[in-house]
């Protein structure tokens, strides 16, 4: 919704907004454009009447904003639906789907595609570093997006992604997520399955070959060519020889090495983002060595193994990661850098699905990694989190005040270690109160 809100700012809209607890980046990139930022849901923000209410996803009926709107009748829509209408139509839209990755492969795309001159229009779930904000319109006709299978509205219960009619698309993986909405893998694949349906023959669909439920999906109708990748040699895009000290890997087109390149993330799930990436880009014209050359300029993304400061030897990173596989594969990625050093893991299980309990059994596992684990306990989860630190043990340990978290972890912590805070929302700003209790 704040990149929405960017978009239209850039169309020459005055645009003002209401949320709840708004915090950097997205607070200070919506202040500096200019953008009305209001706390709450007062209906009085709505007055006067503006010409165009855009809901977001979050709100549903009983929020006292919604229930004004619906009341006075005012004009509405949703995010992805004003999107389509006033900036997607007649763009050459590249879409970037699944459950991991979205923001990461959504970056280095359009980065790829700017270092080609292209200047692409853009709308990321992050802030990527070479551009500064999360949208922005560009040049016709090209538009990368971030496609997610989130519900549109309280009133379209379709994924986000169907509005946005891509003309390359990109499948990244495929688990089960958001329990709030889906009841299983299956229908959350059908909506995949939906937007398939929205790629034309002559466009492209780019997707991970290694999935099985992406296979799934692809057999429930596909009308698009397509174009898988893998870790290893059985797709059309492939990986060899990956370091996974630098992050550099060679890329196989058909079988044949084509070039050598890195990434500035660290992981394997970062080299098949960015492998995804060169295919989508080629489909835009972009040749495959141009493509190389600019990820290595590729300076990163806030919030995604971010560093936020160093004191005493201590680093101190920022990572989105919220999901199981997101938290082991962000952990495995961050050890092959560090090697022998210590990794303190410090986890906020906020999104709806963790604080429903549907992934505690995988919590444990994910977290194999990290040297210690601090969790903190949210107060609005439905289960305890002692039971993921209890089958940890001693090396994992829960906290329900933020100020007794700090302090455990200045404690813990001692030169050359690695601090690697996860959370899919602010976290109390827990990144700059470490750094200034390490201080």
């Amino acid at each position: 919704m704040g990149g929405i809100a960017l978009l239209a700012r850039q169309a020459g809209h005055e645009v003002s907004g209401s949320d709840s607890n708004v915090y950097p980046p997205m607070s200070t990139q919506l202040q500096a454009q200019g953008i009305t930022l209001m706390e709450g849901y007062d209906p009085a923000h709505l007055n006067p009447a503006p010409d165009m209410v855009v809901i977001g996803n979050a709100l549903s009926r009983g929020n006292p904003a919604v229930e004004y709107v619906l009341s006075n009748n005012l004009a509405y829509t949703s995010g992805p639906q004003w999107l389509a209408e006033h900036f997607l139509n007649n763009r050459w839209v590249l879409a970037v789907a699944g459950t991991h990755g979205k923001t990461t492969t959504s970056s280095l795309l359009a980065w790829i595609l700017e270092d080609a001159g292209l200047n692409p229009g853009f709308l990321i779930g992050g802030v990527p570093e070479n551009f500064g904000v999360s949208a922005r319109a560009g040049d016709a006709p090209f538009f990368v997006i971030e496609a997610d299978e989130y519900d549109t509205a309280f009133f379209d219960k379709r994924s986000k992604f169907v509005h946005y009619h891509p003309r390359t698309l990109v499948l990244n993986n495929l688990e089960f997520d958001h329990a709030d909405i889906f009841d299983d893998l299956t229908a959350i694949q059908k909506q995949f399955h939906h937007l398939m349906r929205t790629v034309p023959g002559n466009g492209l669909v780019v997707h991970n070959a290694d999935e099985a439920a992406i296979e799934e999906v692809i057999k429930m109708g596909c009308w698009t060519p397509r174009e898988g990748f893998s870790t290893g040699q059985n797709a059309v895009w492939g990986i060899d020889s990956p370091n996974p000290v630098t992050n550099e890997f060679n890329v196989l087109l058909e079988g044949q090495d084509v070039g050598r390149t890195g990434v500035s993330l660290p992981g394997g799930h970062n080299r098949m983002n960015a492998l995804a990436a060169i295919a989508a880009a080629r489909h835009a014209g972009v040749p495959v060595a141009i493509a190389l050359d600019a990820l290595g300029r590729f300076q990163g993304i806030k919030r995604r193994m971010e560093l936020r400061g160093e004191v005493g030897g201590i680093r101190i990173y920022d990572d989105f990661a919220h999901h199981p596989t997101a938290i082991e594969q962000t952990l495995q990625g961050l050890r092959h850098q560090v090697g022998n050093q210590r990794i303190l893991a410090v986890l906020e299980p906020r999104s709806n699905t963790m604080r429903m309990g549907i992934h505690r059994e995988q919590l444990a596992p994910s977290l194999d990694v990290a040297d210690k684990v601090f969790l903190f306990q949210p107060a609005d989860a439905e289960w305890a989190l002692e039971d993921v630190s209890n089958s940890i043990g001693d090396r994992a340990h829960c906290y329900s005040d933020m100020d007794e978290l700090v302090v455990a972890i200045h404690e813990q912590a001692r030169a050359d270690d690695h601090i690697l805070v996860m959370s899919n929302g602010g976290f109390g700003n827990i990144h700059q109160r470490l750094l200034e209790e390490l201080a």
